[in-house]
């Protein structure tokens, strides 16, 4: 239905004329009819007390499809760095309202799940911002230190506090109750990541002999984990082998490089870790667009060792890559983010 239509069945049903309505909204009833008989539209700044007035949002004025609401939703989770207060209510009271439509429901469950994983970080950026400042204030007070903990996934030296058991056993839930055809690798990365986190290698290397089964799995990260198993068996030598003998086999892979970077930045070498990860990015200039994992290691480490140029220089890589192979624009907030950061460090050198 078009928008005048839909402005004239709301002003109807809600028992307002013409002259009211355009009372209420500050224009004149001429305004009104010409809206409600398509002649013009709205102004779009209109469009938020025109909801307001017949108790119903936006999307409801457009009468937008489902999918076309769910879009919206996934976009601005995107591209918005704080969703208000009143459109974070809106989307969620929609997403509860549409979980049982069993046709998206997977993809309703996966938009909640973002939606309020969006607002977490909102609010952890928040909270490291006061926790840091109360600290500063009154470095001999404890209660804030475990704040920025929390806010910033920093290291807590508590076992009890960060060991892994509850999402390994959720994980350990999905590979068993698994019905896909053939099985899907990802809970098997997901579930060795935490393995060996706790160090429980014993079990890493059960599940790392299943994994290899599965026909999805990616063989290079057969190695990658067999190298991390002995880490946290404490046998660096093995660890170090295991990646020398992967960096034959898989000279040439992209995804190998990028995890033998990610190996030696784990262990301090930035040197060797930074010379994987320029390879890693060369091998997949074939493979465009590229995600920027890399380039941000790269800064990361440059940052690490104070070269506050390179890490400057290594921003701007990262923002033309934004543009020219993923087609964001200056406004776009994943580009401003990267500005921003660029800028700060500029301003402080």
């Amino acid at each position: 239905m078009e928008l005048g239509n839909k402005i004239k069945q709301l002003r109807q049903k809600t028992g307002l004329t013409q002259d009211q309505l355009a009372s209420k909204l500050g224009v004149t009833a001429q305004a009104v009819s010409k809206w409600e008989n398509s002649v013009t539209m709205p102004d779009i700044t209109l469009l938020p007390q025109i909801a307001i007035e017949f108790g119903v949002t936006i999307d409801d004025l457009f009468n937008l499809t489902l999918e076309q609401k769910l879009e919206r939703i996934e976009n601005s989770l995107e591209f918005e760095e704080c969703l208000s207060t009143e459109k974070f209510l809106e989307y969620e009271a929609f997403l509860l309202e549409k979980l049982e439509e069993n046709k998206e429901r997977h993809r309703v469950i996966s938009l909640l799940a973002d939606l309020y994983h969006h607002r977490m970080l909102s609010d952890a950026k928040k909270v490291s911002k006061y926790a840091r400042e109360s600290i500063l204030l009154a470095p001999e007070k404890k209660a804030c230190q475990w704040l920025l903990d929390m806010a910033e996934g920093q290291t807590v030296w508590d076992w009890n506090c960060w060991e892994h058991s509850s999402i390994i056993d959720f994980y350990k839930k999905v590979i068993a109750s698994d019905t896909v055809t053939p099985p899907t690798p990802l809970p098997y990365y997901y579930l060795l990541d935490n393995l060996i986190a706790d160090h429980r290698t014993k079990e890493a290397k059960e599940y790392l002999e299943q994994l290899k089964k599965i026909p999805a799995h990616k063989p290079f990260l057969i190695t990658v984990y067999r190298a991390h198993i002995a880490l946290a068996e404490f046998d660096e030598a093995m660890a170090d082998s295991l990646i020398r003998e992967g960096l034959e086999t898989y000279a040439d892979n992209g995804g190998f490089l990028f995890e033998a970077a990610q190996y030696f930045a784990r262990k301090s070498d930035y040197p060797r870790a930074l010379e994987l990860y320029e390879r890693s990015w060369q091998v997949e200039e074939t493979c465009k667009p590229r995600f920027t994992d890399t380039l941000q290691g790269i800064a990361k480490i440059y940052g690490i060792m104070g070269e506050t140029q390179k890490v400057i220089h290594t921003y701007d890589r990262i923002i033309d890559v934004l543009k020219e192979e993923w087609g964001y624009k200056e406004e776009d907030i994943i580009v401003k983010e990267v500005v921003q950061q660029r800028n700060a460090l500029v301003t402080k050198s």
